[in-house]
């Protein structure tokens, strides 16, 4: 597993257990990784140095080559979105009432919630990944390209050279990458959607995916969306 060569820095904003997966992950590939919590770092720059990561400001995260957003939905509205103008946005985030509190906003067919992040970070290209399977799955089910029993991750975006640098991080951290379709697809992706949860193969999860409309969480999105 190879860095992006486009790609050499990741910075994650959020030191929960997502964020210290995929830090992990990304340290293992060769990248060069930057974590923020909410703000002073001091409190997990000594674990998050012993995984080969640097604990940094928001801000600092948010000028890496790409940034990876591990943090609760509701707290969207805190990110730096003028220091990650320009950026690529890897939307990890997911809505859960539990965490979140009851948010319709955050639960509305008519749009998925990276199109909400989008909308939010205007100057920066969001690409929904990393947000469908468990973060002890991302850790155990990491394999090298070519590997028997690789799993997917799907990821959705509407530019197709952004989906293409995803792609790579995706391989490179250890899974088969598996384009859903634009950004408004990541729907498909989020709680109530059957790939939701998802440690499967990539042929499994296209399955998935291709099977959406007819589920009950597709008719209910497409019934929102026909309106």
């Amino acid at each position: 597993m190879q860095p992006s060569p486009t790609i050499r820095t990741l910075g994650i904003l959020g030191a929960g257990r997502l964020g210290t997966v995929l830090a992990r992950l990304a340290v293992t590939a060769g990248y060069r990784v930057l974590v923020a919590r909410s703000g002073d770092p001091a409190p997990i720059a000594r674990a998050v140095a012993s995984i080969g990561a640097t604990a940094v400001l928001p801000e600092d995260a948010a000028e890496a080559d790409a940034v990876v957003l591990a943090l609760p939905l509701g707290r969207h509205t805190d990110l730096p979105a003028e220091r990650l103008r320009g950026r690529l946005v890897l939307d990890a985030m997911n809505y859960w009432w539990g965490a979140d509190g009851i948010r319709p906003d955050l639960d509305d067919p008519h749009t998925s919630t990276s199109e909400t992040v989008q909308r939010l970070l205007s100057g920066s290209r969001v690409v929904k990944a990393f947000n469908h399977m468990g973060y002890h799955e991302l850790e155990d089910e990491a394999r090298p390209p070519g590997a028997e029993g690789r799993k997917a991750i799907a990821i959705a975006g509407d530019d197709p050279r952004d989906l293409a640098a995803v792609t790579e991080i995706v391989d490179a951290l250890g899974f088969d990458p598996v384009v859903a379709g634009p950004l408004s697809s990541g729907i498909m992706l989020e709680p109530g959607a059957e790939a939701f949860g998802a440690d499967v193969p990539a042929a499994e999860l296209r399955a998935m995916l291709e099977a959406f409309p007819s589920s009950q969480r597709g008719i209910i999105v497409a019934r929102a969306r026909h309106r």
